[in-house]
């Protein structure tokens, strides 16, 4: 499946967020997809118990928390179908009977379904719509054609379906009979599923999950009840089950046969402070070629992606949250995706910002790309933009790995390599992370794509450098260094964010900052100490109100803050070149002014960078042009007049 998709109607679709779909090639052993299945489909649904026992004490109090716990209910008892195999309705006489690699479930009657379902049915109309009735009665009919004839009894499940020779190795092993079948019945197509629309958010993505559905029980329901194999004619059609791939073939046979590969676990260490402090860079002491900044060029993704496409696009393993509690919980409005490839992406910023300084690829001395969302080695993108910018040598050209704090480290890297090269360096910040997410609703809460260059130049004789000080850190405690993975095999190789995790470490680093800036000299011999001279702060852009939340425990205050995250999302490496770029186009940034960009994320890196920030180097914004799918009318990334962002402290 694709990662988002534009239905007809123009809006953004997951397909993963009501299709689900397990990466089986991770699986190994019985206990990993136990793990999975709880996650995602025990935890937030409730049994038909549940269901009956809300009825009965008055607990619903519209008909779409009615319908959402009956949808969440059918996942859960679908989990291990849904998940992993594909069914074919098959004439008795004609399913195999010694293959060990087709299976017919033994089912068990479903304990009170009667009570269940009849309640279920009598409590619907009493209920009130909690946006349109006809809409959510339109639903409600699909849902309640599968919930109300649903036989089995879903706790008794298990991931292994039973061959036909065990099926058949007690004759009262009951199974699905289905007394007729039709091969044309109704099925909602990909497209349908798709191009689904309801104006209420909530209503649209309830209506798929009943598309989806509808989809695993594809026979005429009143037809179908449990029988004894003992009673199966062979005109009778039986459900049949196969593993939908490979690599779910490859996990069934592997876990049948008792192997399980052999895994050391890490063993937990203690973390130990360091011997002595870092001290930061201190550039204009510590480097000879003193750093100017030539360009700075921005590249936002051209697809908005707003909280509502996200509610539209509820996933089946989420919790029940609005578009203004969105938020309300991150301060971000609307995440930019990109439909083109990272090294696109990465290209569109390079070119434009060594067009902004007027430097040809015969003067480039080294290309550094700095992201955590490549899935290219061979060529680096580093390597592969050197190429593709015409150049035909550099000094070096390679990719840097630290996610948040990639402005910093990126910075670092540049500066080093112009002690050498003495001619401009090109340093790229760049994510893609609309395609590594799949349904974690943390991650699609949060993560954007956008890219940045950064041209970096020897300053004049006699010049102060644009770069003052530059610091970074990286490890701690290992739940920290962890609190952010990708891939992840526990989330179908999906990024993966710890929320406490990742706000204990960027809480740590950012008082640990503070306290550096705090305890160096002003670089004009002006002010009182360099973190009294410094006059905007551009964090990385995390998380708006965890960012502001933490800033105000440390003591500064957030009208001292600039944010974009509202409108882009957190594009790691690329945030804080990306908010520097929409500061200065924002009319926040107006002349030079000393900038603390503060950066802290995956790995437990971190870093920070202290910046004379000239507007005349920012490039003109790039709206990258879309080569894969159609695209929308962008929105303004404009900030509205009247910005509280405060030029300077106090």
């Amino acid at each position: 499946m694709h990662a988002f998709e534009l239905n007809k109607h123009g809006k953004l679709v997951f397909p993963a967020n009501c299709l689900p779909d397990l990466d089986f090639s991770t699986m190994e052993n019985l206990e990993q997809l136990t793990a999975v299945i709880q996650r995602d489909f025990d935890a937030k649904a409730p049994t038909g118990t549940d269901i009956l026992e809300r009825i009965k004490t008055g607990s619903y109090q519209s008909k779409f928390e009615l319908m959402r716990d009956m949808a969440l209910n059918l996942f859960w008892a679908n989990r291990f179908k849904i998940t992993m195999y594909d069914v074919l309705p098959t004439r008795w006489a004609d399913v195999p009977r010694h293959r060990d690699d087709v299976f017919v479930p033994i089912q068990t009657p479903w304990t009170d379904r009667e009570t269940k379902v009849s309640a279920v049915f009598s409590a619907y109309p009493n209920l009130p719509a909690q946006w349109d009735d006809e809409v959510e009665d339109s639903i409600f009919e699909v849902l309640f054609d599968v919930f109300g004839h649903r036989r089995n009894h879903a706790t008794k499940l298990s991931a292994f379906v039973p061959t036909v020779d065990e099926l058949l190795s007690d004759p009262t092993n009951q199974t699905l009979r289905l007394n007729r079948y039709n091969p044309d019945f109704r099925r909602y197509s990909y497209e349908e599923i798709i191009d689904c629309n309801e104006d209420v958010a909530e209503l649209e993505a309830l209506r798929r999950w009943s598309m989806v559905l509808h989809n695993q029980y594809p026979w005429s329901r009143s037809e179908a009840a449990l029988a004894p194999v003992s009673e199966l004619r062979n005109d009778d059609h039986v459900v049949v089950f196969y593993p939908r791939d490979r690599d779910v073939a490859r996990f069934l046979s592997q876990v049948r046969s008792g192997y399980a590969p052999k895994k050391e676990a890490a063993a937990p260490v203690a973390t130990t402070e360091p011997a002595r402090p870092y001290a930061p860079i201190n550039v204009r002491n510590d480097l000879t070629v003193q750093p100017q900044i030539k360009a700075i060029a921005a590249v936002h993704g051209e697809q908005v992606c707003t909280n509502e496409d996200l509610i539209r696009n509820s996933a089946y393993n989420w919790s029940p949250m609005s578009a203004a509690e969105i938020t309300a919980k991150t301060g971000i409005e609307q995440r930019r995706y990109t439909w083109n490839s990272l090294e696109e992406l990465s290209l569109r910023a390079a070119r434009s910002a060594l067009a902004h300084a007027q430097v040809g690829p015969d003067e480039v001395g080294a290309v550094i790309v700095c992201t955590c969302t490549s899935s290219r080695l061979i060529p680096s993108i580093g390597a592969w933009l050197s190429g593709q910018l015409g150049i035909q040598q550099t000094h070096a050209s390679f990719d840097l790995v630290a996610a948040c704090a990639g402005l910093s480290y990126g910075l670092a890297d540049a500066s080093r390599i112009l002690q050498t090269v003495r001619r401009p360096v090109l340093l790229v910040c760049a994510e893609k992370f609309s395609d590594k997410i799949g349904n974690v609703r943390p991650s699609r809460m949060i993560f954007g794509d956008g890219a940045s260059a950064i041209v970096l130049a020897p300053a004049p004789d006699g010049s102060p450098p644009d770069i003052e000080y530059i610091q970074t850190y990286a490890s701690g405690p290992v739940s920290q260094v962890d609190s952010i993975l990708w891939p992840n095999p526990a989330f179908a190789n999906n990024i993966t964010v710890f929320g406490p995790e990742v706000k204990a470490l960027a809480g740590r680093y950012l008082m640990q900052m503070l306290d550096d800036i705090e305890a160096l000299p002003d670089p004009d011999g002006v002010a009182e100490s360099l973190l009294a001279s410094i006059e905007l702060i551009i964090p990385h852009q995390a998380n708006k109100t965890m960012v502001i939340e933490l800033a105000k425990a440390a003591g500064v205050s957030p009208d001292q803050l600039y944010f974009n995250i509202e409108r882009v999302g957190n594009a790691s490496s690329a945030s804080i070149p990306l908010a520097i770029h929409d500061a200065v186009r924002d009319g926040v940034i107006t002349k030079p002014m000393r900038v603390f960009a503060p950066g802290f994320g995956a790995g437990a890196v971190a870093g920070y960078a202290i910046l004379r920030v000239d507007p005349a180097v920012i490039a003109a914004d790039e709206e990258v042009a879309s080569t894969g799918a159609p695209t929308m009318a962008a929105e303004s990334l404009t900030t509205p007049a009247g910005s509280d962002v405060a030029l300077a402290f106090g």
